[in-house]
């Protein structure tokens, strides 16, 4: 079975409470912020799940913005990664749950990056984040589609596990 890291950068505390229910629709997985992650903490995990909440008009989360250029470096020579991200699909229609574009964008050609999700019952106009019709990771809205989100989670987390060992 592959060892597990889920990674969040969280400004308001509600992507830490996402990162959280991913923890526990998985066996066993380890739980970390990216504020104080390091990327030798990360080199033991085969599957690492990163998340941020979105800032601003699709801007990625603050502790991301110091992490990511060392994630960047990292080998991930056997590794599988699947991306989350929160957003406001209201009042930033137009770049919803861009975030994860960031990550993604760091690290499309170095990884194997899994969990896309269709966009449909989403309601957004545009996002970075949507590739060939796609999300590149689970976009969530926990201020206008709070209501959809332990579905979308446990449908997601069920696909996710196809690609563990």
């Amino acid at each position: 079975m592959s060892k597990i890291a889920i990674v969040y950068g969280s400004s308001t505390g509600a992507t830490e409470a996402v990162a959280e229910k991913i923890q526990a629709l998985f066996d066993d997985a380890a739980l970390f912020n990216a504020e104080s992650v390091s990327v030798d903490d990360l080199k033991p995990y085969d599957f690492l799940i990163f998340g941020a909440s979105t800032t601003g008009v699709g801007d990625l989360q603050d502790d991301w913005e110091v992490l990511l250029p060392k994630v960047e470096k990292m080998d991930f020579t056997g590794k599988k990664v699947a991306l989350f991200s929160l957003g406001d699909s209201a009042s930033f229609s137009t770049s919803f749950a861009g975030a994860m574009y960031y990550i993604y964008k760091a690290l499309k050609g170095k990884v194997e990056i899994v969990g896309s999700v269709s966009t449909d019952g989403y309601t957004f106009d545009e996002s970075d984040a949507v590739i060939d019709g796609r999300f590149i990771g689970l976009a969530l809205d926990e201020d206008n589609e709070y209501n959809e989100t332990d579905a979308r989670l446990t449908a997601w987390v069920e696909d996710l596990k196809k690609y563990l060992n």
